[in-house]
């Protein structure tokens, strides 16, 4: 089905047939709203990094206990996981927040700006929440909160999983969702569905942002070693040199995107981000090594690019009679953030109910990546944008997230928090 028919046939569905908790769920979250707006600014001044969030965890997990659910800390080192069980039969849905900061210095002057300090690769660094952690945090609070005083209402269970290190864990370290997932986060209850939301600083407060099928990107680092043999630069006739491949190399993969994918279906990025190689003037050196990111959104574009990327690598080598070594992926690789069709159209009359047809809009697929994609491998679930932009403020005068600058509305958390509970509620409804 296209994604206009399904909104079409959303708002006549939710114009028809209001659900029964809608009114319910929206009083409860206006009384949970002052709450919310105390935590979200409680982790914003005392931000921790991936990996670290040891205080943070423990502020989450004292609240939840106090709603008397079951609660299990230091998965993945610091997650906190939470269970509702509504003590019937029923599906387990389980939804999602991050909960690390950046090393960012902040510039704003939020009272509840941060200060806070921590190492970071050896050195102390200022931490921020500059990427809206904090508020998924204190939204998914919000709708344990919610979902707690309608537990009756409820079969099944809820699982809430307070995630650590989003953002990478530390060199040396696993963590994040793909750890979690080890760990067996989606099992004991097993998981059926997961819901997660991401605000974003450039949409509106009061809008919610869907995509289905592939809505942020594959992440798959590569590095390329060119092995060649050096020479005085006076007399590159006797070399075999290894920056001319390796920039030759650079050229070809550019080639990838813009000539070999169908760009009408396709968007993709080939980027090489380092090169290291010589150390004089006048010296053809041994040896270069590059480094870099390839993002796709869906699996055939990602096959074919490491395809492509092989063919060339070695082909462009061997007719410089170099010798080359590449390692794909290199690290930690990423999988699509994949929205399933079917679980998409099953749920976007949930997103018209809540924010109304006029607030939700179809997102365009971004080349950045989520770790919520490690959930999204196991079982089916969806990823939201929420907007935190004030309706004053221009959208090219947002703040991008990851910098110092970066500022969201804490009135764009009433919607996300809606949210949250509406799909659970939503899903429990429609699976008996």
């Amino acid at each position: 089905m296209k994604i206009k028919t399904m909104l079409a046939s959303s708002v006549l569905i939710c114009s028809t047939a209001l659900s029964a908790h809608a009114a319910e769920v929206k009083t409860l979250v206006q009384q949970v709203q002052p709450d919310v707006v105390q935590w979200r600014h409680h982790f914003h001044q005392y931000p921790e990094l991936s990996n670290r969030e040891v205080n943070t965890a423990k502020y989450v997990a004292d609240y939840l206990k106090s709603l008397g659910l079951k609660v299990q800390t230091g998965v993945a080192h610091t997650g906190v996981v939470a269970i509702l069980d509504s003590g019937k039969p029923g599906p387990v849905v389980a939804l999602r927040a991050d909960m690390d900061a950046l090393p960012v210095k902040e510039l704003g002057n939020l009272p509840y700006r941060s200060t806070e300090m921590a190492e970071y690769k050896g050195q102390q660094v200022p931490v921020m929440h500059a990427c809206g952690h904090d508020t998924h945090m204190a939204m998914l609070m919000g709708a344990a909160t919610v979902l707690v005083q309608m537990k009756e209402q409820l079969h099944g269970q809820v699982k809430f999983i307070f995630q650590p290190a989003e953002e990478g864990a530390p060199v040396g370290e696993q963590g994040g969702a793909k750890l979690m997932v080890q760990q067996g986060v989606l099992k004991q209850p097993d998981v059926d569905v997961i819901f997660g939301l991401h605000i974003n600083s450039a949409t509106d407060v009061g809008t919610v942002k869907y995509r289905q099928g592939g809505i942020m990107a594959a992440v798959d680092p590569f590095k390329i070693v060119v092995k060649g043999q050096q020479s005085h630069g006076a007399y590159p006739w006797t070399s075999v040199d290894p920056i001319v491949t390796a920039s030759q190399i650079v050229m070809a993969l550019q080639t990838i995107v813009s000539r070999e994918l169908v760009l009408i279906d396709n968007a993709a990025v080939v980027t090489v981000g380092m090169i290291q190689g010589g150390n004089r003037s006048n010296i053809i050196p041994s040896e270069v090594t590059m480094e870099g990111t390839i993002r796709t959104l869906n699996p055939t574009a990602r096959a074919q690019v490491y395809e492509a990327m092989q063919r060339k690598v070695s082909t462009i080598a061997a007719s410089m009679r170099a010798s080359v070594e590449l390692t794909l992926p290199y690290g930690d690789s990423y999988p699509i953030t994949y929205n399933q069709p079917e679980l998409m159209e099953e749920m976007l009359p949930t997103l018209v109910r809540t924010a109304g047809s006029e607030h939700v809009q179809q997102a365009v697929a971004v080349t950045g990546a989520e770790d919520f994609s490690f959930f999204q491998e196991q079982v089916p679930g969806l990823y939201l944008f929420v907007g935190g932009k004030p309706l004053d403020l221009p959208a090219n005068q947002a703040p991008a997230h990851h910098t110092p600058e970066f500022s969201v509305d804490d009135a764009g958390m009433p919607l996300g928090v809606e949210l949250l509970t509406n799909l659970t509620l939503d899903y429990l409804q429609q699976h008996p």
